[in-house]
């Protein structure tokens, strides 16, 4: 009877997860990612701390420096470095929203999200007295992001106010929660964890609250007793998730299940990734003072609403 009451919950939240990802997804190796031949290219370096990678439905990359940099970067079709908005130092996370800006973590000192308006050259403050560290937007304007210190998850509805989605307990939940991400559907929120071992999803419910939180992916980890380093992270059009880590870049299919780890361009620590560039199909990562990306046989989830427009 223990069981029955204690598993059954469980095991109809696994079920949720998986059946709301593509069925042709599953059982998903590295092989039908990466392509043979194929390797890490750097894109761009001089940079101090490379961080909050983006992408726009044409698939140009965006980039900050967190550490050194006062500008939002791009990186073009044609592989042109242009600064594309200046006076914005300590940028972490970044994302466009379904108004065309970009919605970005803004730490240190400022703790705010704000949004840059690219076409006017204008930055507005969303959220102030926040500790953000990274964020994704939803199709109809809800923005999550991650407050590490706090151990929380953060929600900011269409012209509303923040609010705590989801707070960790010491032994429950992410307890260093990092990147973030949206499935292909947007109904599944999924958050990495830089001190432990998991990636947890929840579900979003139509008015944007989440719940049935759940450690749904396992992260590999140098050593048994040494935590995943779990930071930024992204989907496909598919629904596989990659997951920025010590060990380097590791991708789950749809299920949460292993597909491979794909070694780092360099050993310095990768923080950010995101598929951009031509037909959004080549991983960026960001590592260090420098940007890499490598072609694959998949495709970022912007690539589905590009072909949607």
């Amino acid at each position: 009877m223990s069981c029955v009451r204690h598993c059954l919950p469980m095991l109809l939240i696994s079920s949720f997860f998986a059946m709301s990802q593509p069925l042709a997804a599953q059982d998903m190796p590295l092989t039908q990612v990466l392509i043979d031949g194929e390797d890490w290219q750097s894109v761009s370096k001089g940079h101090r701390f490379t961080d909050g990678l983006t992408t726009d439905a044409e698939g140009n990359l965006y980039f900050a420096d967190v550490a050194a940099g006062t500008t939002i970067n791009r990186i073009g079709l044609d592989g042109k470095l242009t600064a594309v908005a200046d006076d914005a130092p300590r940028i972490s996370g970044m994302h466009f929203g379904p108004d065309g800006r970009i919605y970005a973590c803004q730490g240190g000192s400022f703790g705010r999200i704000v949004a840059f308006d690219l076409k006017a050259g204008k930055m507005d403050v969303i959220a102030e007295n926040v500790k953000p560290n990274d964020l994704v937007v939803t199709a109809d304007g809800h923005i999550y992001f991650t407050e590490t210190a706090k151990m929380q998850v953060s929600h900011i509805p269409p012209g509303g106010n923040v609010q705590a989605a989801d707070v960790a307990s010491k032994t429950d939940g992410p307890q260093r929660p990092n990147g973030i991400a949206l499935t292909p559907d947007q109904g599944t929120l999924a958050v990495s964890d830089y001190g432990g071992r998991h990636t947890w999803v929840w579900r979003v419910a139509k008015d944007g609250s989440l719940d049935l939180r759940q450690s749904y992916i396992t992260l590999r980890t140098p050593s048994p007793d040494f935590p995943s380093k779990g930071d930024g992270m992204t989907t496909d059009a598919v629904g596989r998730y990659y997951v920025t880590s010590a060990v380097g870049l590791q991708m789950f299919d749809p299920t949460g299940r292993m597909g491979g780890v794909i070694a780092a361009p360099t050993n310095k620590p990768i923080v950010s990734v995101t598929f951009a560039g031509p037909g959004h199909q080549y991983l960026y990562v960001a590592a260090g003072d420098e940007i890499f990306r490598r072609k694959t046989k998949a495709s970022g989830v912007e690539a589905i609403r590009s072909e949607r427009k």
